[in-house]
């Protein structure tokens, strides 16, 4: 199977000669293989006719497109796409009931996608058109069925705390008290306040806090919630090591009785929190693949080596690996350079 995808904020085909479709050996040869799109103004590319040569991704000034062969299996397992040539999800991470289900892999690979599709804010597409209904049908026979089904039903109600906390305050305005007291469904807000050590930023404005304050008080929003998935993208960024302990004690009770999906990058924080880790790896801008559930242990070990042993796939070109031995010391060399031997002396010497 092959993919063709196009970054369209990087292409610029007013401000080029159009090399993609006049260097293209299918276009010479008669075949719509890159077309222009009369309502984007964009290229487009056939991926059935694309053999796949790469010239147009050499020959692109601005580095916008991108040829990759994946394998066909794969193909059946295509969950969600940004229209023609666009960025591609493979596969999903499921939300165990009563567990903390971790997502782990680098930023652009579909982390964000995977967490829009799960909270009912995307409806997969599959490629093609997008429908509750096909969505169901797809999954049929599957666990997602279920939890789809209860998600578009309104019985699964979500609640996400957003990555980019510092955009916070450009959409919410307000004191912190009021905003917890809003949040409040659950009657919880003097137990999280205490234990997010949120005292003293009640009176503050929302604008006036520091980024690991904004943190602290967006994740105790989403605990006030009463929800049966919570979604945590990222909730260690901006907190030292005591304060991630913390909400890490959080976040592992209220996983007794909810499903917790967090996105996380920090990996001791997703071993104290996690009980399954999906890694999820790809080329950044252009396609993710959601491997196999792993338990946390094996699901760490295994980014740290890099290689997927059961999809057989390489991650990472390198492993990475914790020695056991300290640095070795300095090695002897041949000088370079010698001084002799100085002296100094200070003025009160000189003086007395």
């Amino acid at each position: 199977m092959r993919i063709a995808v196009i970054d369209y904020d990087r292409c610029q085909p007013r401000k080029c000669r159009k090399q993609c479709i006049n260097f293209c050996p299918g276009v010479r040869m008669g075949d719509e293989t890159i077309t222009m799109n009369e309502k984007l103004d964009k290229p487009e590319i056939s991926e059935q006719l694309c053999t796949g040569c790469g010239i147009c991704v050499k020959k692109c000034p601005y580095e916008a497109i991108t040829i990759i062969n994946l394998p066909n299996e794969l193909g059946r397992d295509k969950v969600h796409q940004y229209g023609e040539n666009g960025f591609r999800i493979f596969r999903l991470p499921y939300p165990t009931e009563n567990s903390v289900t971790a997502i782990l892999g680098k930023n652009g690979v579909g982390k964000t996608t995977i967490v829009r599709i799960l909270s009912g804010e995307i409806v997969p597409n599959f490629g093609g058109i997008a429908s509750k209904e096909k969505v169901l049908k797809h999954f049929s026979g599957t666990q997602f069925y279920d939890y789809f089904k209860a998600l578009y039903s309104g019985k699964i109600k979500t609640v996400a705390k957003p990555q980019y906390v510092d955009a916070i305050p450009k959409v919410i305005k307000g004191k912190v008290k009021e905003l917890l007291e809003k949040a409040d469904e659950k009657g919880e807000i003097e137990n999280i306040i205490r234990e997010l050590d949120l005292d003293y930023t009640l009176d503050k404005d929302i604008s006036k806090l520091s980024g690991g304050e904004l943190q602290r008080v967006t994740i105790a929003i989403a605990l006030l919630r009463d929800a049966e998935l919570y979604i945590f993208d990222e909730p260690s960024s901006y907190l030292d090591a005591g304060q991630r302990l913390k909400v890490g004690k959080l976040i592992r009770k209220l996983a007794e009785n909810r499903r917790i999906l967090v996105v996380e990058h920090d990996l001791m924080v997703m071993d104290y929190l996690a009980d399954y880790v999906n890694i999820v790896y790809g080329k950044p801008g252009a396609f993710g693949v959601v491997a196999l559930p792993k338990t946390k242990r094996q699901g760490i070990n295994a980014y740290l080596l890099g290689y997927l042993k059961e999809e057989n796939v390489r991650i990472r070109q390198e492993s990475v690996r914790f020695e056991v031995k300290p640095p070795s010391t300095a090695i002897m060399r041949n000088a370079l350079l010698n001084f002799k031997p100085l002296k100094k002396s200070y003025l009160h010497d000189l003086l007395f």
